[in-house]
C-alpha cells in the first residue's frame, strides 16, 4: 500500500517508520522550512528513531498526496483546519484520510474529522482517527502497544486495522468515532492535570484523577452523542499510563513545568484542548471539574492549589 505520512515529528515519524517496517510504501512528508524536516531530509535520523533508505523524504505535499492510497496526518491539530485547506487543492478522491492527531478545534469546538469534511465528501473520501497509547522511545526498542482505528466507515476502518496490524501494534476496530475523539483528545488535558499534580508533589492523587476524570469525560462523550463506555477503553483510560505517568508525556511534562513556573518549549496539545472541552462543556450543560480546573489555571491564572481545594470542597455526591 502506498502511503504518504504529513507531518514528520515526533510521532509523524514514528508513524512513517513503523508503517515502512511492516512492509508499506512510505513517504514522509514536511514543510521544507521545518527544522525537524529538514535534519530528517538530510541524515534521515531524528531524536527518536532512524529512517531507513526506503522511505521517501520530501517537502512536496501536492506529490504526496498525488501517490498515496492512504494520507495519514499527524500535525499540531490547531493547525488542522490550515493545512488541509492546502491538501484540498489536490484530487482526493478514492484516498483515505487517517488522522492521528489528538484534539478539538479551540475556535469550534470541532472533532478533526468534522474539520477534514469541511472540505471532503465523505462517500469519495472516507475519514479514519488513529488513537490510543504508545511513545516512539518505546516502540522503536520493540516494546508491542495496542491501538484504535475508528471510522463511519466500517469497510474502511476493518482494511485499516488489517493493513496496519503487525506483532508490535495490535490495532482495535473502534466503534464510536466521537468518543474515539473526543477520549483521545481529553487524556491530554487530564495528562496536563496529573502533571499538575507531579509539580505540586501531590502524586498520590494520580488515582482519583483517573476515576474521577474518566467519569467526567464519559458524561461529555455522551453529551455529544457517543457511547459513554469509550471513555473507559484504549482512546481514554487505555492511554492514561503513557499520558499520565511517562517521563516522556509532553502534556505531563508541561503541567509540571507549569506549576513549577518552567517554560515548556515543546507541543502539548492538551493546553488548547482544554479550552475547546471547557467550551463545550458549558454549550452541553456538562459537569468538567477537572477540565475546568485546568483551563482556569492556564487561561484565568487560577492557582493550582486552590483548584485542587475547591474539588475536595464540591458537595458531597455519590461515586456512580
Amino acid at each position: 500500500m502506498k502511503i504518504s505520512v504529513l507531518g514528520c515529528g515526533r510521532w509523524g515519524s514514528c508513524i512513517a517508520w513503523y508503517l515502512d517496517k511492516i512492509g508499506h510504501e512510505v513517504l514522509s512528508c514536511g514543510l521544507a522550512d521545518a527544522p525537524e524536516f529538514i535534519q530528517l531530509k538530510e541524515t534521515h535520523r531524528n531524536d527518536y528513531l532512524e529512517f531507513p533508505e526506503s522511505i521517501e523524504v520530501s517537502s512536496d505535499l501536492a506529490y504526496a498526496v498525488e501517490r498515496a492510497e492512504v494520507i495519514v496526518i499527524s500535525i499540531s491539530s490547531q493547525y488542522l483546519r490550515s493545512y488541509f485547506a492546502d491538501i484540498a487543492k489536490n484530487n482526493l478522491d478514492g484516498k483515505i484520510i487517517v488522522l492521528c492527531m489528538k484534539g478539538v478545534e479551540a475556535a469550534t469546538g470541532k472533532r478533526l474529522s468534522e474539520i477534514v469534511r469541511d472540505f471532503t465528501d465523505e462517500s469519495k473520501t472516507p475519514v479514519a482517527v488513529w488513537v490510543g497509547p504508545g511513545h516512539p522511545q518505546d516502540y522503536v526498542k520493540g516494546i508491542p502497544n495496542c491501538m484504535v482505528i475508528d471510522s463511519d466507515n466500517r469497510e474502511v476502518k476493518e482494511k485499516l486495522v488489517g493493513e496496519f496490524s503487525s506483532e508490535l501494534i495490535r490495532f482495535y476496530i473502534g466503534k464510536d468515532l466521537i468518543g474515539s475523539e473526543i477520549g483521545a483528545a481529553a487524556k491530554n488535558v487530564i495528562g496536563l492535570a496529573a502533571g499538575m499534580l507531579d509539580g505540586l508533589g501531590y502524586t498520590s492523587l494520580k488515582g482519583g484523577l483517573m476515576a474521577r476524570g474518566t467519569q467526567e469525560i464519559s458524561r461529555l462523550i455522551e453529551a455529544l452523542g457517543g457511547n459513554k463506555m469509550s471513555a473507559f477503553g484504549l482512546c481514554h483510560l487505555g492511554d492514561y499510563e503513557a499520558t499520565l505517568f511517562s517521563p516522556w508525556s509532553h502534556n505531563r511534562m508541561y503541567g509540571e513545568d507549569f506549576v513549577k513556573g518552567k517554560k515548556f518549549e515543546k507541543l502539548a496539545e492538551g493546553v488548547m484542548t482544554s479550552k475547546a472541552l471547557y467550551k463545550l462543556g458549558l454549550e452541553h450543560d456538562v459537569d468538567l471539574p477537572i477540565v475546568s480546573a485546568v483551563y482556569r489555571a492556564l487561561f484565568e491564572g487560577a492557582d493550582v492549589k486552590e483548584e485542587i481545594q475547591k474539588m475536595f470542597l464540591r458537595s458531597v455526591k455519590d461515586e456512580f
